[in-house]
């Protein structure tokens, strides 16, 4: 399936979503975009799809960064399925009201504001739904810094920095991180019951 069948019948819409880096900053961004539930829906998975793992595009020559060691490419993340259908969830294919350049992650993209930003994977190329809890990139690069769920929590730090404030672009102070980057009141009952420390 095609960029065109994808968008085929949808109806774009505008989403100014609150975006939280794991690097402790922030922007406020309009993106351009359809709900990932209106494609899942589309595609008919079985009732054993738990998960919806993504694969990003690993092509040498437009992104000559994939052949550093840093990560295992290609850039590979997933979402729970509840979290997938969730209506904050989008694919994105536009920002500021233009088409997603290519450093955004054109032509598509995934958004879900109440992560850390790299949950949101860009330049998608394959959309599996699996059974099993996918292992993600980071997971593998630094487990014990970056989780599956990447939930933004302020409570629980980077090894190596806090995640209580942030610097929310183009402001120079810091300012308090909201749990779930302020979409609380919508996601949070998505995770009752869980240890949101153990399971970051």
């Amino acid at each position: 399936m095609n960029v065109e069948d994808i968008l085929k019948g949808q109806t774009l819409e505008d989403r100014i979503y609150r975006l939280r880096c794991v690097e402790a900053w922030s922007m406020v961004i309009p993106w351009v975009g359809f709900p990932l539930a209106d494609f899942i829906r589309k595609c008919e998975p079985t009732s054993r799809a738990r998960f919806v793992e993504f694969t990003t595009l690993n092509d040498q020559r437009q992104m000559p960064g994939v052949t550093r060691s840093v990560l295992e490419w290609p850039y590979l993340e997933a979402l729970r399925m509840d979290e997938a259908l969730h209506p904050l969830t989008i694919l994105a294919v536009g920002l500021y009201g233009e088409v997603l350049p290519n450093q955004n992650g054109a032509p598509i993209r995934l958004v879900v504001p109440w992560k850390y930003g790299f949950k949101s994977i860009k330049s998608i190329v394959k959309i599996r739904f699996v059974a099993q809890q996918p292992v993600t990139v980071w997971q593998i690069a630094e487990p014990n810094e970056y989780g599956f769920y990447a939930n933004v929590n302020p409570a629980v730090d980077h090894p190596r920095w806090t995640q209580a404030t942030e610097r929310r672009l183009p402001e120079f102070f810091m300012r308090k991180t909201l749990p779930f980057n302020g979409y609380a009141a919508q996601v949070a009952s998505l995770y009752s019951g869980m240890d949101l420390k153990r399971d970051f």
